[in-house]
């Protein structure tokens, strides 16, 4: 089977690659190889490649930036998947599309279910409302949206290497404690997106992250305790509690973006807990 990965230099791109089932005839783009923004250049690379599936792990994440970059922000996470379902539907191909928590604006008060009310915040999750809609709208029968949220990786810019950094040059760090989701570590998640290549029956908005909950500072002090453990920290670190309104950014984030899985795991796929996997993506960087 042909498969075309775009944002293939991303931490989900980079873990697809890494996690390639046999028999796949991957083509990884990044983003310097193919711009999804670009109609031509997306035209001209499905009809090359001719695959039987597309996987789009290309996105414009900068959250913060994104609020003073609206245009560009929605050519790459709004207009770019259409034009990746627009080729797709030209070919006969699949869509395995990435989305975010960031399309719910954080105030339920449990799971968010793939058909609850989309109500985004900020640039960031209002463009990549546009991008899923676009999917819908194009391909809606040969897609598969996969909302998910926290993504970490053992390589890239992401919460996890920020703290290490942090806490070896601080040896202490303020965190925030009010918003709560879940960690997902980048390697299960690139599992789960082949998983579904291989499951043309599932199609529609799914989520998938890994299992439990957590606020940041409980992130941060799972970080600190399992990297001293693996010797990537000094022990003792201190992670000290803060509301949001103490660390002030740009654009606003849910308060809350715990997401329901169930849709998925009715159908077979089980998550593990965001804390054993961090373990493992620690030990990937101890040993890296």
């Amino acid at each position: 089977m042909k498969v075309l990965v775009t944002g293939a230099g991303g931490q989900v791109g980079r873990l697809l690659r890494a996690t390639c089932p046999e028999g796949i005839e991957l083509t990884a783009c990044t983003h310097a190889e193919l711009d999804i923004g670009d109609p031509q250049a997306v035209r001209r690379t499905v009809k090359r490649v001719q695959p039987a599936a597309v996987i789009n792990a290309a996105a414009y994440t900068a959250v913060d930036k994104a609020e003073s970059e609206p245009e560009l922000a929605r050519r790459i996470n709004g207009l770019g998947p259409a034009h990746l379902a627009a080729s797709a539907a030209a070919c006969g191909a699949r869509l395995v599309h990435i989305s975010t928590d960031f399309v719910f604006d954080g105030t339920a008060s449990s799971p968010y279910r793939p058909e609850a009310q989309p109500n985004p915040l900020g640039v960031y999750g209002t463009t990549k409302l546009l991008g899923e809609r676009a999917v819908l709208e194009v391909l809606p029968e040969r897609s598969v949206i996969v909302r998910t949220a926290w993504v970490y990786a053992a390589e890239g810019k992401n919460f996890v290497h920020t703290m290490l950094r942090l806490m070896r040059e601080r040896g202490a760090v303020r965190v925030v404690a009010d918003q709560v989701g879940t960690p997902t570590a980048a390697r299960p998640l690139a599992e789960v997106l082949w998983q579904l290549v291989a499951r043309p029956e599932v199609q529609g908005v799914h989520h998938w992250t890994d299992a439990g909950v957590a606020s940041w500072y409980d992130f941060a002090v799972a970080i600190a305790d399992e990297g001293a453990a693996l010797g990537l920290l000094p022990s003792g670190v201190a992670v000290t509690p803060i509301a949001t309104e103490e660390y002030p950014t740009p654009a606003r984030r849910p308060a809350y973006s715990v997401l329901d899985k169930h849709s998925l795991m009715t159908l077979g796929f089980h998550p593990a807990h965001w804390r054993h996997r961090l373990r493992e993506t620690l030990k990937d960087i101890a040993h890296g």
